[in-house]
C-alpha cells in the first residue's frame, strides 16, 4: 500500500471521524491524565497526533511512521495549530519498533496501524519496551464497518455495502499474509495485551454516526472512501455489484451519492487499554 498517495484521504477520514477521537482522548484522559511523553505509532498525517497534543496540553507529542510525505503534513500541521514546540517526529517501520525517543512514553496510541506488521505481537512488544513503567498503550483495531447506505437502495441488488464488506475482508486476509514476517494471530486484542505482559484495564467503543442529510464534507468523504473501494476491490467485486458503484460514483447520475439526500456515515471503533506494571 502506497500511504503516500493515500494521503488526502487519511486526513479527510481522520478530520471527518474527529468527534470520535475527541471521546476516546477524553476517556484516555480518564485513564492518564497527564502524561509527560505521548506516541503516535503509525501517525500518519498527524491529525490525531496534534488532537492528542491539544487534549493533553502538557505532554510532549511523537508522531512516529514509516512514511515521510505523511511525517512533513504531520510536522507542517503542528506548526500550523501552533504545537510545534512540543511536536516531532520519528520515521521508523513500527515492525522494528518506534525509534528513539528521549525518554520512555507514559501513552502510546496505536489507531489502526498494528495490523500493517506482519508479526503483530513482535510489535506489541516493542510498543511495550518503549513504555515507562506504569505506562499505558491505547490500542485501536477492530470495531465494525463504516457504512454509507441503506441496505436498498434502489439500484443493484440490496445489500451491497456487506457484500463489499465481504470482499474487503477476503482482500484484508491476503494484505496481511503477503506482509512481511506475516503470523497468524487470533485477534483477541486484551489478550494479546496480556501476552506481551500489560494489564487490560479497559475496552471501550466509540461511535462516529453522521446521519443524514450529509455535510458537504461528509458527501466528499463518502465519495472518496467508495472511489477508494471501488478501484482497491475491483477484481473481487460481483460485475453488478461494480456496475451499481460506478453509478454511485457518477456525479450525472441522480442515483449517486453526489445527490443521495439518504447517504450516512456510521462506524464505530474500538480502544483497548492496557497499562505496563510498575
Amino acid at each position: 500500500m502506497d500511504f503516500s498517495q493515500m494521503l488526502p484521504m487519511l486526513v479527510q477520514e481522520a478530520e471527518l471521524f474527529t468527534p470520535a477521537y475527541v471521546e476516546a482522548a477524553d476517556w484516555l484522559r480518564e485513564q492518564r491524565p497527564e502524561p509527560e511523553l505521548i506516541v503516535d505509532a503509525g501517525s500518519g498525517p498527524g491529525v490525531i497526533s496534534c488532537l492528542l497534543a491539544e487534549k493533553f496540553p502538557g505532554a510532549r507529542v511523537v508522531a512516529v511512521d514509516g512514511v515521510e510525505p505523511l511525517l512533513a503534513e504531520a510536522r507542517a500541521r503542528a506548526e500550523r495549530l501552533g504545537l510545534a514546540d512540543r511536536f516531532s517526529t520519528v520515521e521508523a517501520e513500527l515492525s522494528d519498533g518506534i525509534g528513539d525517543l528521549e525518554y520512555p512514553a507514559d501513552l502510546l496510541w496505536a489507531s489502526r496501524s498494528l495490523h500493517h506488521v506482519g508479526d503483530q505481537r513482535a510489535a506489541l512488544e516493542g510498543f511495550v519496551r518503549s513504555l515507562a513503567p506504569g505506562g499505558t498503550l491505547a490500542l485501536l483495531e477492530g470495531g465494525l464497518p463504516t457504512r454509507f447506505l441503506p441496505r436498498d437502495i434502489g439500484i443493484g441488488r440490496p445489500g451491497l455495502q456487506a457484500r463489499v464488506d465481504a470482499v474487503h475482508d477476503e482482500w484484508f486476509t491476503r494484505m496481511r499474509a503477503e506482509l512481511p514476517g506475516s503470523v497468524e494471530e487470533t485477534e483477541d486484542w486484551p489478550a494479546l495485551l496480556t501476552a506481551v505482559g500489560l494489564r487490560h484495564m479497559a475496552t471501550r467503543t466509540f461511535l462516529l454516526d453522521l446521519p443524514a442529510p450529509l455535510s458537504d464534507e461528509a458527501r466528499a468523504f463518502v465519495v472518496t472512501a467508495l472511489t477508494h473501494r471501488r478501484n482497491g476491490l475491483a477484481e473481487g467485486l460481483d460485475p453488478e455489484d461494480l456496475a451499481t458503484l460506478d453509478r454511485l460514483l457518477d456525479p450525472d447520475d441522480k442515483a449517486s451519492v453526489h445527490h443521495r439526500t439518504d447517504a450516512f456515515v456510521l462506524t464505530a471503533m474500538t480502544v483497548y487499554v492496557g497499562v505496563k506494571p510498575e
